[in-house]
This record gives structure tokens, C-alpha cells and sequence, in this order.
């Protein structure tokens, strides 16, 4: 009986230090790790500049696995089951259709909600040629317009936004810098998406500042501060800017769903018009102008021919052809 407690009371305490473990790596100061990882992938049909903008999100986001493309279009409550496999909570879906138009599905698995896209504007790292640069795998900062706190459906996307992109702390791959800003403005129904570098630059002597006073170079402060007796303070002037990187996109929102890929639909746009039906508005009214200059060619036939017919009826007695026939 002794040793049958004992192996109990040892089995017990490894179960105990077990989940202190866990408590302890789960939790930081009484709150939780921002555990995120986003499964990344496209369907059929993607163009080479779709599968840029794909690559570059990936590249940014070390916290992301990218798979092979998906096959189906029409069966998406599959990528549910694919994110559980590759132990992601976060799907970025790419749906591309007739070659042409851009869908991004935003995906929170497998609860949701799930936030459906139109992108437009697409412009890849490759293509923009900026001078700005980044280093690759650090953490960003994610900026939103105020317009995000104004209406629900706005502050629904901006959680999915800083879920998707927030790079959460000490993730895999990650690297323990800050150097970029991802912009997230609301402009005419849209999300204009950018990217930024934070660029620090020393200021040179001579320059001024905007008060328009002198600038103390480094040196002179830091040999000011030895004299008064203070070596290791270091004060340092710099001029922070944004430079723009890339990639640069646009995104509409469409539908808002409740569940994961799947379940009631709690906000829809109305004010969204599918390209589908902006190209048929465009042939429509092409068709209308050549249907309208095949019914002037038609017009003027007829009354050619009405011309022609009056003439023949109304005989001249004093006409040549009349008077020698």
C-alpha cells in the first residue's frame, strides 16, 4: 500500500508541475500570449500579380504558413479542416476569378467571423521600386484611421486586421524589431492599405530645428556633458520619417460572416458592385451606341429610297427623256 501511494502521490505532483508549466508559459504578467498563425493560400486562376502581392504578405507576416493552392471554389468550409492540420487559427484566403478579379477571404478559425473582400489597386514590392526597406521578419506597427471606432462592422474588420497582421510576440521566425508601419485608412467605402518604413536619420550640424533653433551636434553634447560631470548621459537628435515600401492595395468590403467560412451573413455592403456587372454595363452601353448608329444607316436608307420613289412618280413633260422618247 506504501508503494502504491507513493507512485500515486508522484504521478500527482508531476501532473501539478505540469500545468504551473503552462500557466506559466500561457501567461505574462497576468495576461495572455497573443498566440496567431495564419495559414496563407490561393485558389486556381491566381495572375503572377496576385501571386506577388501573396508572397510579399507572406514574407511580412513570420507568424504565417503558406500552403499550395486550394482547388475548390466553391467548398471553403474545407479550409477549416486545413487550418487544424497545419495548427492555425487565422486563414488568408486568395480567390481569384476569370483571371481578372482579386477576392481576400479573412477567416478566424473555427469560430469566425469571417470578412470577404474585393482588392483592387494591387501593386507588389517588385513593381513600385521604393527606396525604402525593412528587415525582414520584424514586428510592425499596425495604425487605423478613427474611422475604424465608428461603425460595428468597421471595429469586427480592425480586430481581424490586428489578428492577421500583428505579429505576436516572440512568434517563430520573428525577429525583435520594429521598423515598419502598416497604414489602415477608410476612404470612400474602402480600406487603403499601406506600407511604411521608419526611417531615423542623425541631424548634421548647422541644421535647425522646427522652432528654428540650432542644433547642438552630437559631439558637442556629448563633450558638454563629460565637462559637467556626467559621462554616461548621451543625448541624441534624430529625425524620424515614413518611407513608403510597398505592397500598396485596396480593399471593399463585402459580406461579414458569423461563423468560419460558413454561417449567417451579419453585415452586407449594398453599396458594392461586382465587376461582373460593371463589364456587362460597359458592353451594354457599347451595344446601345452601335445599335444606335445601325438605325441611322437604316434611317438614312429609307429615306434615300422614299427620294428615289418620289421621283420616278412625278414625271416632267418637258424632260428630254420625255419629249425624245
Amino acid at each position: 500500500m506504501a508503494a502504491v501511494y507513493k507512485s500515486l502521490s508522484k504521478s500527482a505532483k508531476k501532473v501539478e508541475d505540469a500545468e504551473e508549466n503552462n500557466n506559466n508559459t500561457t501567461t505574462n504578467g497576468g495576461f495572455r500570449k497573443n498566440k496567431q498563425r495564419v495559414l496563407i493560400l490561393s485558389s486556381r486562376g491566381v495572375t503572377y500579380r496576385h501571386r506577388h502581392l501573396l508572397n510579399d504578405l507572406a514574407a511580412m507576416l513570420p507568424h504565417g504558413r503558406k500552403d499550395v493552392k486550394f482547388d475548390s471554389k466553391s467548398k471553403l468550409y474545407q479550409l477549416n479542416e486545413l487550418a487544424e492540420l497545419y495548427n492555425c487559427n487565422n486563414v488568408m484566403f486568395f480567390e481569384a476569378r476569370k483571371g481578372k478579379d482579386l477576392y481576400m477571404w479573412f477567416s478566424k478559425v473555427p469560430n469566425g467571423p469571417t470578412v470577404k473582400f474585393h482588392a483592387q489597386n494591387l501593386h507588389t514590392m517588385e513593381e513600385l521600386h521604393f527606396t525604402g526597406n525593412c528587415l525582414k521578419g520584424s514586428r510592425p506597427l499596425l495604425s487605423f484611421d478613427l474611422a475604424f471606432e465608428q461603425e460595428p462592422h468597421y471595429r469586427v474588420i480592425k480586430e481581424v486586421f490586428l489578428q492577421m497582421f500583428g505579429v505576436p510576440q516572440g512568434a517563430r521566425k520573428s525577429k525583435p524589431f520594429i521598423d515598419h508601419v502598416m497604414s489602415f485608412s477608410i476612404a470612400d467605402g474602402k480600406i487603403w492599405v499601406r506600407n511604411y518604413e521608419i526611417r531615423e536619420v542623425e541631424k548634421a550640424k548647422g541644421e535647425k530645428d522646427s522652432e528654428g533653433n540650432d542644433i547642438v551636434p552630437e559631439s558637442d553634447k556629448s563633450s558638454s556633458k563629460k565637462r559637467k560631470g556626467a559621462p554616461n548621459a548621451e543625448l541624441k537628435d534624430t529625425d524620424v520619417s515614413l518611407v513608403e515600401i510597398g505592397p500598396r492595395f485596396v480593399l471593399t468590403p463585402i459580406i461579414i460572416q458569423e461563423g468560419a467560412f460558413g454561417g449567417p451573413i451579419i453585415y452586407e455592403n449594398k453599396r458594392f458592385i461586382s465587376p461582373n456587372q460593371v463589364r456587362s454595363e460597359l458592353r451594354k452601353a457599347k451595344a446601345t451606341r452601335h445599335n444606335a448608329r445601325v438605325e441611322q444607316v437604316k434611317e438614312r436608307l429609307g429615306k434615300l429610297e422614299t427620294l428615289t420613289a418620289q421621283a420616278k412618280k412625278e414625271k416632267d413633260v418637258l424632260d428630254t427623256r420625255e419629249l425624245f422618247a
